[in-house]
């Protein structure tokens, strides 16, 4: 088997000079670094990726924590990531929650092992803030809160819960359903957590779901238009069976509701149980999914969504999670790099001017809600043949 010595007497150098070509590492000529070259292809050396890898304290995998891969939006949003990290040179760790015995524990602990170099968290957390910021290594949070100082992004979620209000409003409805999750997301961070730092808004909301902002602001927006608002839980998010359950449940408990929000996998359940039961849409009935994955083309008719950016998502998490890879790197890893501002290098996200964090652009919509370290990808309301103009 060749090893870099028998490159080092190929090429006429030293030892030392192949690792430093072969690892990236020091200074070498252009013209050692291209006899070390020519020696390699001569002698079909390929270097030991492991052993590179340690030495460089590098494995160029980052890990990718979501709730479920069975949720239209969690694949989707899984294989963006995937590419995204891919054509940056980086090898994608994928963790399902519901499909892993140990769920994100061992990926921890395979970070702090340096097994890995990063975790993009995307799924909920039932440890307390501190867990994540004392871990002292790469993290980035999408749609979470994860404590003070790591850095998530985040959907607008406030506008997108404006959009869909805007256009009930505007097309006369009178009794909304809207199908989430359990309502004790609203409220999952501890009393003791909550700090000026943590998602609270006006109505004491305390939580590290971003994405309960839709729910909140949509509700409140039809309060304000006197239009009738029920909330329907439909269970954790990995519970895919309990989808088609809560469609049928929601037309036997509310025969005049005239207008339905929820996922796209839930808005999809929706429009197959209304044809079913010979409702018009959208004439009668008016249906809006939340995220516009491809669910959204195959319910058998078109539906309106609220589109999440799935490129640009991955594309931020991306530079979010190398950039924090970097910073370990150049020896500012731990609190001093945690508290340190991600840098704004793309257009396509904002953040409040006063401070890195953001808040809600609605007027007076009640439901500002406060993460520090994020950034905000705007969505945008994508119309099909679920609702009316």
């Amino acid at each position: 088997m060749v090893g870099m010595r028998d490159v080092a007497k190929e090429a006429g150098v030293s030892l030392s000079t192949v690792s430093l070509v072969v690892n990236d590492t020091g200074y070498v000529s252009d013209d050692m670094r291209e006899r070390v070259a020519v020696a390699m292809k001569k002698l079909d050396y390929i270097p030991n990726e492991l052993a590179r890898n340690f030495y460089r304290d590098r494995t160029n995998m980052i890990g990718v924590i979501v709730p479920t891969i069975s949720h239209p939006f969690f694949s989707t949003l899984a294989a963006a990531l995937q590419h995204e990290l891919a054509g940056r040179g980086y090898r994608t760790l994928l963790c399902s929650q519901a499909d892993a015995e140990g769920g994100e524990a061992e990926y921890v602990d395979m970070l702090q092992r340096h097994m890995m170099d990063g975790i993009i968290m995307a799924a909920h957390t039932s440890h307390a803030p501190d867990y994540w910021t004392l871990i002292g290594r790469p993290v980035v949070a999408f749609d979470r809160y994860l404590g003070a100082g790591i850095p998530s992004i985040c959907s607008d979620h406030v506008h997108g819960g404006q959009l869909i209000a805007q256009q009930l409003i505007r097309t006369g409805a009178r009794h909304v359903v809207s199908i989430g999750g359990p309502r004790s997301q609203f409220h999952d961070l501890p009393s003791q957590g909550a700090r000026s730092d943590a998602s609270i808004d006006s109505d004491g909301v305390n939580t590290t779901f971003p994405t309960v902002r839709y729910y909140l602001t949509l509700e409140h927006e039809l309060g304000r238009a006197a239009i009738r608002y029920d909330y329907v839980e439909v269970g954790e998010v990995y519970d895919v069976q309990g989808y088609p359950r809560i469609a049928h449940e929601i037309f036997e408990r509310f025969p005049d509701v005239d207008a339905i929000v929820g996922s796209d996998i839930s808005a999809a359940y929706c429009v197959q149980e209304a044809l079913r039961r010979g409702a018009r849409i959208p004439d009668e009935l008016q249906i809006i999914a939340y995220d516009g994955s491809y669910l959204t083309e195959a319910a058998g008719m078109r539906i309106t969504a609220i589109r999440q950016d799935f490129a640009t998502i991955a594309k931020l998490t991306s530079e979010r999670i190398i950039e924090e890879i970097g910073k370990g790197e150049k020896g500012a890893a731990g609190k001093g790099a945690r508290g340190s501002a991600p840098s704004q290098s793309s257009s396509a996200a904002r953040r409040d001017p006063a401070g890195p964090a953001f808040t809600s652009t609605g007027e007076g919509d009640g439901h500002t809600g406060i993460y520090p370290q994020s950034e905000l990808v705007p969505v945008q309301l994508r119309f099909g043949e679920t609702t009316r103009a």
